[in-house]
């Protein structure tokens, strides 16, 4: 699944005094990333074998005026399919984080183009709401506290968010 649970930093023995609740360590982390069914030496093989398959019929066109007409075409296609990859790569850089400690929770998404939105809760009154055909998505998973209703793993299947669903609720259940 495109998230994962970071545990809980150790703590060594109760700290001589209380600190801040900034300062403290987080109970749970949780990051969540949209599939990437190309990874980057993916990208390479598949623009390579583009490239060398638009190339065959260029072959028979050597030292012939036409290939000059074709050609320019062929790299625009290439140009075209790369440029593309690219924007897909990049548009797969958005990342969920959610991190919980004792008196807080906080949900941080990091746009690829835009800005960076943040909520934060006490972790006591949120809940978690799952809208399986109201939503923009099937399951549709939102964080329900401070007055706000936030989405968490849109860009996750529909399965993986009812797990998700299980799991956050354990969590937040857990932690109470």
């Amino acid at each position: 699944m495109p998230y994962e649970w970071i545990p809980a930093d150790p703590v060594e023995g109760p700290p001589a005094e209380s600190p801040p609740a900034e300062s403290q360590p987080a109970l749970a982390r949780l990051r969540l990333w949209p599939h990437r069914s190309l990874p980057p030496a993916g990208f390479v093989w598949f623009i390579g074998t583009t490239a060398a398959l638009l190339a065959l019929p260029l072959l028979m066109l050597l030292g012939t005026p036409a290939l000059w007409g074709i050609l320019p075409f062929e790299l625009l296609a290439i140009g075209g399919i790369w440029l593309a990859l690219q924007r897909n790569t990049r548009d797969a850089a958005l990342t969920e984080e959610l991190t919980l400690w004792p008196d807080r929770i906080t949900l941080t998404r990091h746009n690829p183009r835009g800005p960076r939105q943040e909520w934060r809760a006490n972790p006591y009154w949120v809940t978690v709401q799952l809208y399986p055909d109201r939503g923009p998505v099937p399951n549709y998973v939102t964080l329900k506290g401070d007055g706000r209703e936030v989405e968490v793993g849109a860009f996750l299947g529909p399965d993986e968010r009812l797990t998700l669903r299980d799991q956050l609720e354990t969590v937040l259940r857990d932690l109470r």
